[in-house]
């Protein structure tokens, strides 16, 4: 199924992302996750994609065993950033053989400024979403960023960038984690005034451990407001608290979402099953209407 199709029902659901393993030797942890999380029933499942596509064949794996074996929606991430378009075909090829309907279409993290500078062809996102969309026919999603793409100048600029990838063939927009969700209705106000109509999904991140802190704030730059901080503050020595913590937190952001008339959240796991089925089991009555 596509998910430009679950999208259009007036239905509220949530959808949960994973990440492969960077070898062979820890893929039956993940699959054994997957199965976890397909237990609960989510919209769809997103599968990411490694620098560099390291992960690239386990992607493919996932993807796979959560569409065809588990029979939950599968949505694959792909980057360009050091692809040619003999390499995408032949990626494209293979998410085609596997019954994979839907990708998620980025740029990638550039980790070879020297490559990347002398690339010739799919250097940005929109490039990509493009050429998957002039031949193959593929449900394509993109990347969006509330707070601003670190990388761009203004966030207005950000805005017209997120229209082209939509006028270039972007069915559905997923946002990057933030914890303020007044941050999420500017955005999407924005966005609505510049004619970016199409569905953007919210993704939230349950932090359950203060170290992700740190992190998150280096690759992404989003705003952790001082309610969390207080949060994490107090329960920072205490592991089983700070997980309790993080996902009311992410839960009270997720039924605010959907009382604003949000009905698609999508939930980063860091691979934790027990995030996705206890989130799920807080939400239990309200994904039920």
């Amino acid at each position: 199924m596509k998910i430009s199709d679950i999208l259009s029902k007036n239905k509220i659901n949530l959808s949960f992302e994973v990440f492969p393993p960077k070898s062979d030797v820890a893929l039956g942890a993940v699959m054994d996750t997957v199965r976890d999380i397909a237990d609960l029933k989510p919209a769809f499942c997103s599968v990411t994609y490694g620098a560099n596509g390291g992960t690239s064949e386990n992607t493919v794996k996932i993807a796979s065993y959560i569409e065809n074996e588990l029979n939950v929606c599968a949505l694959a991430h792909l980057t360009c950033v050091l692809s040619s378009k003999e390499d995408i075909d032949e990626k494209l090829q293979k998410l085609k053989e596997n019954n994979i309907d839907n990708i998620l279409a980025l740029r990638g993290d550039i980790i070879d400024e020297e490559l990347f500078k002398n690339k010739k062809d799919l250097i940005h996102s929109s490039e990509l979403m493009s050429y998957i969309k002039d031949d193959y026919d593929f449900c394509i999603g993109g990347a969006c960023y509330p707070e601003g793409h670190l990388e761009s100048k203004s966030k207005d600029e950000d805005v017209e960038y997120l229209k082209l990838k939509q006028d270039l063939g972007a069915d559905f927009l997923t946002t990057q984690m933030f914890f303020d969700n007044n941050i999420f209705y500017n955005f999407m106000y924005k966005l609505r005034n510049k004619n970016v109509n199409i569905p953007i999904i919210p993704g939230i991140m349950p932090v359950t451990n203060v170290t992700q802190l740190k992190r998150i704030r280096q690759l992404s730059g989003a705003q952790i407001p001082p309610k969390f901080l207080s949060i994490a503050d107090k329960f920072k020595d205490d592991v089983p608290a700070m997980k309790q913590a993080g996902i009311i937190y992410a839960c009270n952001q997720i039924i605010d979402l959907i009382s604003n008339g949000i009905n698609h959240i999508h939930v980063y796991t860091m691979n934790d099953s027990d995030i996705a089925k206890r989130i799920s089991d807080n939400l239990s009555y309200i994904l039920e209407k």
